[in-house]
């Protein structure tokens, strides 16, 4: 793995997590309803992708910070395959079918990303 994989990891995360407090309406439609609390949800989600991304630049701690990130970002599939039961009634671009395949795509990058930062 490049050695700015990990720093480019915790940017990537950093914007996420602040992304869940600029943006917070947009963060809780993600959460599935089955769910309770998605406000508190997706405030604590943002502490912990902030969190991570810490662990993930400082190099001493990089690895515990991959393996962190890797379990949040498989935590995050549970929202994406949550999606993929409701296509029919999709209104938006990213919930349609093509949609959801999308986002379980690209959420398996992250993962695989994160995974590769863990065991470098």
């Amino acid at each position: 793995m490049p050695t700015f994989a990990a720093p480019a990891l915790a940017l990537f995360l950093s914007c996420t997590a602040l992304a869940h407090f600029v943006f917070p309406a947009y963060f809780r439609t993600l959460i599935p309803g089955w769910l309770p609390a998605p406000a508190i949800i997706v405030a604590v989600t943002g502490v912990a992708e902030l969190a991570t991304a810490g662990l993930l630049f400082a190099p001493a701690t990089r690895t515990a910070g991959g393996w962190a990130a890797t379990a949040l970002i498989a935590a995050f599939q549970l929202s994406h395959l949550d999606a993929a039961r409701h296509t029919r009634s999709a209104t938006r671009p990213l919930d349609t079918v093509w949609g959801v395949a999308a986002r379980l795509g690209v959420n398996a990058g992250y993962l695989a990303w994160a995974v590769g930062v863990a065991t470098c």
